[in-house]
């Protein structure tokens, strides 16, 4: 097919922003191609991508992919509005010999081409970020702003990452060499050898409820730049924004003359379940998912044809041992507690605090009043239903608020959950954190905070000692997994002891957090999310082990 986009054309356009990158995964500086804020998208931005969303509303979204067999799609905005777009259903028995079609020459395109095309999709996906922060908005609940910074430019950057790593990988080893090993008084034994990047075959992306672009770009772009076919498989409640960067995918593709197959769409109808079937094809060679820890463990146990990458469960801790900033402290863990109604896989859930309290600069705190003082915060921080809802967004689903409304009765409540209205979206179920005070003490084998409870509920564990703080944060990290580890500690021997416990057990831990950083969030191109070491993920975003064994690198040895 002739391609409109050439690679000098993408070159010239993109070459800069890959080099910028690769220099930012080596150097781990703060860098964003993307803007985070909304105006630096134009003064007609904001409406025209209110406006193109709006348009989507009620219409059938076609890609033009081969095996559409029916059309499907249910999505209904956490925030009350049916969204009513309908997505292509397919049949994988046709779709999925198309995709593989056009994996030889996307193979010979090499490394470089390959990434040029990918950042290319990334920048119109960039340039439309404000209609897609309202896709992500209403199928993820987030509220907007926090839709738009971390399902736009937070996002693009992820998958931006990710392309850097694949093609740093792929580059590592050269394309061609001469080789000449001496013998002596004999020739040389002389020959030509190439090695070339060669793809696993098709990769199948299950994107999750919450965040379905940062959690789905990494894998998507990963894959893809490493010359893999890549079916995305949407959460059926959060399809539009995987669906509208299939769109952008295939047209970029097409454009650079390559087919448009490599990236399709895969939705399931109401009840149907199709990851399971699609994850164990022989066709299916690499699966990326994000969701539950009991799917998770079946995609590693029998998708034994696909190397797995997953992110799961686990039970994200703070260490409360001591500060020099006791409202810094309340103010920063207040924020990540609220952020987005605490569903985020960073969120913190369990807050061990010495049962004599802790020394600060405001005096000694004992238990009870660092969790009344803690639960104030929140309560000052969500006062106003505005800010609130502005902060928490709105729970995802049903299962979430199940969860917010057994949790007071696990334990003495510190913080009750309250409702919270929400003018524009009436419909829309907002809900405060609740706080539940539990004593480890107890030694229950099934108490609440050894298990993940996803949503806004955190528990105040009372615990002996800071060493018996650490010794339960190295349970549940062994045990259950963490995506993130926190601490508060003016010792440098206690400092130390965390530090050496996050080592071991192989989690990322954020210490004295007061200011604008949030032990929730990550940064692309510096922080690691998740760490591949525990069970709460087995791959870390990004990093080299997260492209490396998406390719095989194929050598042809020639006589000279």
């Amino acid at each position: 097919m002739a391609a409109e986009l050439t690679v000098p054309q993408l070159s010239a356009k993109h070459r800069p922003t890959l080099d910028q990158a690769l220099s930012a995964i080596r150097s781990r500086a703060y860098w964003s191609p993307h803007p985070e804020h909304p105006k630096a998208y134009g003064e007609t931005a904001p409406a025209d991508g209110l406006a193109a969303f709006e348009a989507l509303r009620g219409t059938r979204l076609d890609l033009g992919q081969p095996g559409t067999d029916g059309w499907t799609g249910a999505e209904v905005s956490p925030f009350g509005p049916e969204l009513g777009v309908e997505y292509p259903h397919v049949d994988p028995d046709v779709l999925l010999p198309a995709m593989k079609a056009g994996m030889g020459a996307w193979r010979d395109a090499g490394p470089e081409a390959r990434a040029l095309v990918c950042i290319e999709i990334l920048a119109r996906i960039s340039a439309r970020t404000h209609e897609f922060a309202h896709a992500v908005m209403h199928t993820s609940g987030q509220a907007f702003m926090m839709a738009f910074q971390a399902g736009g430019p937070h996002a693009q950057d992820r998958g931006l990452e990710a392309v850097a790593y694949a093609y740093e990988e792929q580059t590592r080893v050269p394309g061609q060499a001469d080789w000449s090993k001496p013998q002596g008084k004999k020739d040389p034994l002389e020959l030509g050898k190439t090695f070339t990047a060669v793809p696993r075959g098709v990769a199948l992306m299950i994107g999750c409820n919450t965040f379905p672009t940062w959690n789905g770009y990494p894998g998507l772009f990963a894959s893809l730049a490493t010359g893999n076919a890549v079916l995305v498989k949407p959460h059926p409640r959060a399809v539009l924004p995987l669906a509208l960067t299939v769109q952008v995918a295939r047209e970029v593709l097409a454009e650079a003359g390559f087919d448009p197959n490599l990236v399709a769409l895969a939705v399931e109808r109401p009840g149907e379940g199709i990851a399971k079937t699609l994850a164990v094809r022989p066709e299916i060679r690499l699966i990326d998912y994000t969701g539950s820890t009991e799917f998770g463990d079946w995609l590693e146990t029998h998708a034994r044809q696909a190397q797995v990458y997953t992110e799961k469960a686990g039970v994200n801790t703070v260490v409360l041992d001591s500060t020099d900033n006791y409202k810094g402290m309340l103010s920063n863990l207040a924020f990540s507690l609220s952020l987005y109604s605490g569903q985020m896989c960073t969120t913190p859930q369990n807050l061990l605090i010495p049962r004599d309290g802790i020394a600060t600069d405001a005096g000694h705190k004992t238990y009870d009043e660092v969790v009344a003082d803690l639960a104030a915060s929140v309560g000052g921080l969500l006062g106003d239903d505005a800010r609130a809802n502005a902060l928490l967004g709105a729970l995802v689903n049903p299962d979430v608020k199940s969860r917010l409304e057994a949790a007071a009765a696990l334990g003495e409540v510190a913080l009750a959950s309250r409702e919270v209205v929400n003018p524009e979206f009436p419909d829309a179920v907002v809900r405060t954190p609740v706080m539940v005070k539990l004593d480890a003490a107890k030694a229950d084998p099934e108490a609440p905070y050894l298990s993940e409870c996803f949503g806004p509920v955190s528990f105040a564990v009372a615990v002996d000692t800071t060493a018996d703080a650490l010794d339960l944060l190295r349970r549940t990290v062994r045990e259950k997994g963490a995506m993130t580890v926190g601490a508060y500690t003016t010792s440098a021997d206690t400092e130390r002891a965390i530090e050496e416990v996050c080592l071991e057990e192989s989690a990322q831990l954020s210490l004295n957090l007061t200011g604008g950083v949030f032990v929730n969030q990550t940064a692309a191109f510096s922080d690691f999310h998740g760490s591949g070491g525990n069970p709460a993920a087995n791959a870390a975003l990004c990093d080299g082990a997260f492209v490396a064994n998406r390719f095989r690198v194929v050598e042809v040895r020639r006589q000279a």
